[in-house]
């Protein structure tokens, strides 16, 4: 028994009772085990994310972690943002339409399980595949050691500092963001390290 996950269903305000349902749900496969990550339930086999139960404002959801590839016939799958590659959502909102939804919930589990033992691959966007920004292109071509610095960087932090830049949505902004975190590129860091 996980001490965080018993915490996480014990004082949840919102979504306490479809939260609960959507754990019995998760649970009735005995294949996964429970865990908790990213402050939330999370089911895996084998040490390999399969489906994390959350909850947002107007809706609670399960999370597969390789939704993307599920074959959902159904459409019930949702892409959180233009930018989530790989996950995929079931929102729900209320506990009636998970006490109907689920025949439809098993079976999504289980073809997640049925993927992660295909050995089957996201194929992830390569650094290459995101826009530079203008603002930030110019600030490139204009310092050699950003240039450098941000070019030694790892693909994974390169791709952070494109997302965050691209997330602002007026060059004022975009400017701020790239003279925020100036400091961080040359010291090699990434954009949450």
């Amino acid at each position: 028994m996980n001490t965080q996950v018993e915490h996480f269903f014990r004082t949840a305000q919102q979504w306490k009772e479809e939260f609960n349902l959507l754990r019995e749900i998760v649970s009735d496969n005995k294949s996964l085990k429970e865990d908790y990550k990213w402050m939330h339930p999370c089911y895996t086999l084998e040490g390999k994310n399969i489906v994390l139960i959350h909850g947002f404002k107007g809706y609670c959801a399960l999370l597969f972690h390789k939704g993307v590839l599920i074959n959902d016939k159904k459409g019930f799958l949702i892409q959180q943002t233009e930018n989530v590659q790989s996950a995929r959502q079931m929102r729900f909102t209320d506990i009636d339409q998970i006490a109907t939804l689920k025949p439809v919930i098993e079976e999504y589990i289980r073809e997640a399980i049925r993927l992660e033992q295909s050995g089957k691959k996201v194929k992830m966007k390569t650094v290459s595949e995101y826009s530079v920004p203008a603002e930030f292109k110019k600030a490139l071509n204009e310092d050699k050691a950003l240039k450098k610095a941000f070019y030694s960087l790892t693909p994974g932090r390169q791709k952070g500092y494109l997302f965050h830049f691209n997330q602002a949505r007026q060059s004022a902004t975009r400017e701020a963001r790239i003279e925020k975190v100036y400091q961080r590129i040359l010291d090699g860091r990434g954009i949450k390290d």
